[in-house]
């Protein structure tokens, strides 16, 4: 880590010294002072890992991709009550890359404040898409019962914007207007997520969304770039590098032996969409070739159940191994003792049922729902493994655990925590620097810009930097509200 720090500086430094970071936004984007340029201007998920939005205009169309929420902290909180930098009834069309929240949790406020134009993704994004905001509903509803404010949307406006979400293949070419037209690509990262190539004249734009970490346990890779000449692309992981799936695949069987072996409680809080999924996936395996003895396993989130319902319909999105594996009879996210808690007598059994036991609750960073109160209760027991499997951002609980913290504030309650708290990095769905290099190095010939979103600033830098050097594209990372001509 210190090692990364300096590496770090020394590339901000250097920026500063040619003057580049820290220039004007006409300087840093080689802005033209035509206002009929094609323009991307970024309004979420620049400076930071949520949030994401970003506007492209050209000629008469202005389309958004993606509505994020921001997430983490309450800083987050306020930013999702601004109004929109633009008027919403000015946005021709809004195409959404994936069904995580941090894409589309601002859609149903975007509708209320006035956009009419139509909602397009992949048809597994807008299955997944309902629950997902299902659920931000009623947990906007409570945080605001309990703040005495209005929330930012309510289900009127969530159906209203499921009346304009309409669906597009992946592969399939749709001519937008006025010469644009976009294609989706898989981009591997979740259930039906995609990438999004925008073309006119002889120009072609890709925003990436987010990208998968190949290989993925369910999914196909992502698909790879040809011939783009601008590319939005994710940072997340930016300035840090995965173990491997075989290292993961053997930490959690190491994770759930100890477990047996100690009668310990082992806590994963994860994400309902996709990291749920493949946890259950790879603890169907290791439990079905006998690499586990069976244990109580529970899950503790209706929206996760409601989701895997949804992935076990969706034979067609995931890679030949595990479709061969559905056709010969096998239901893939199933086990002996797996438990589903669909409602809250089922969850308050958990606390009774003794060690050794599983419980797997949403949310992943710990901002919410079931697993703050399993926090609550077990973080005190030194007989409790807290397992992160997934991103934790600035400013969440699950952040400031994974950060080593010894007391925490749980819903007005100081805890004191006496669990080991590990993480396997490898579960992520997101890319590590070095696949995100080699992402990008497929199109290196041809591509004109990069500008690098959705990270921290150090891994959006770093990343910046490692392209520049390793490829020598003209790598950006944009801050927030900053407009990028395509001339």
């Amino acid at each position: 880590m210190f090692g990364e720090m300096i590496i770090l500086y020394y590339y901000v430094v250097r920026e500063c010294i040619s003057g580049f970071i820290f220039s004007s936004t006409t300087s840093r984007f080689n802005m033209s002072e035509s206002t009929s340029s094609p323009k991307i201007n970024f309004y979420g998920g620049s400076g930071t890992v949520t949030g994401a939005n970003f506007l492209f205009e050209t000629g008469a169309t202005r389309l958004l991709v993606d509505c994020g929420l921001f997430q983490g902290g309450e800083f987050a909180h306020a930013k999702n009550r601004d109004p929109f930098p633009y008027n919403p009834a000015d946005i021709t069309d809004l195409f959404i890359t994936h069904a995580h929240i941090d894409h589309i949790g601002r859609v149903p406020k975007l509708v209320k404040d006035g956009f009419h134009g139509p909602i397009w993704s992949t048809g597994a994004t807008r299955d997944l898409a309902r629950p997902m905001l299902e659920d931000m509903v009623h947990i906007l509803e409570y945080e605001c019962r309990r703040e005495g404010i209005l929330p930012i949307y309510d289900s009127r406006d969530l159906d209203e914007a499921f009346r304009r979400w309409q669906t597009i293949d992946y592969h399939q070419e749709m001519v937008i207007r006025d010469g644009l037209s976009v294609i989706p690509f898989n981009s591997g990262h979740i259930l039906g997520s995609a990438m999004y190539q925008f073309s006119w004249a002889d120009k072609k734009l890709m925003f990436t969304g987010d990208l998968g970490n190949s290989p993925s346990p369910l999914l196909p890779d992502n698909e790879e770039l040809q011939d783009v000449n601008f590319l939005v692309m994710e940072s997340v992981y930016g300035n840090k590098n995965h173990e491997p799936a075989s290292e993961r695949t053997r930490k959690l069987k190491e994770t759930l032996l100890e477990t047996i072996s100690g009668k310990r409680t082992l806590l994963i809080p994860s994400f309902s969409l996709e990291r749920t999924q493949v946890l259950l996936y790879e603890m169907h395996k290791l439990i079905e070739d006998g690499g586990v003895p069976q244990i109580p396993v529970f899950v503790d989130s209706p929206l996760s159940i409601r989701i895997t319902e949804i992935y076990s319909r969706a034979k067609e999105y995931f890679k030949p191994e595990v479709k061969r594996q559905i056709e010969a009879g096998q239901n893939i996210f199933n086990f002996p003792k797996l438990r589903l808690a669909m409602n809250a007598n089922t969850s308050a059994e958990i606390s009774r049922t003794p060690g050794p036991k599983v419980i797997i609750a949403g949310s992943g960073m710990s901002v919410g729902g079931r697993v703050v109160r399993h926090e609550r209760n077990y973080l005190p027991d030194p007989r409790t493994t807290v397992l992160f499997v997934g991103y934790q951002a600035a400013g969440t609980l699950g952040r400031r655990l994974a950060d080593g913290e010894k007391e925490v504030m749980i819903e007005g309650e100081r805890v004191t925590v006496r669990a080991r708290i590990a993480s396997i990095e490898g579960f992520s769905s997101h890319k590590d620097s070095d696949h995100l290099v080699e992402f990008v190095s497929h199109s290196a010939s041809s591509l004109k810009k990069v500008f690098v979103v959705m990270g921290e600033p150090k891994a959006s830098l770093f990343l910046v930097q490692r392209l520049r050097d390793y490829l020598g594209v003209n790598a950006i990372a944009p801050e927030a509200g900053e407009t990028a001509s395509l001339d």
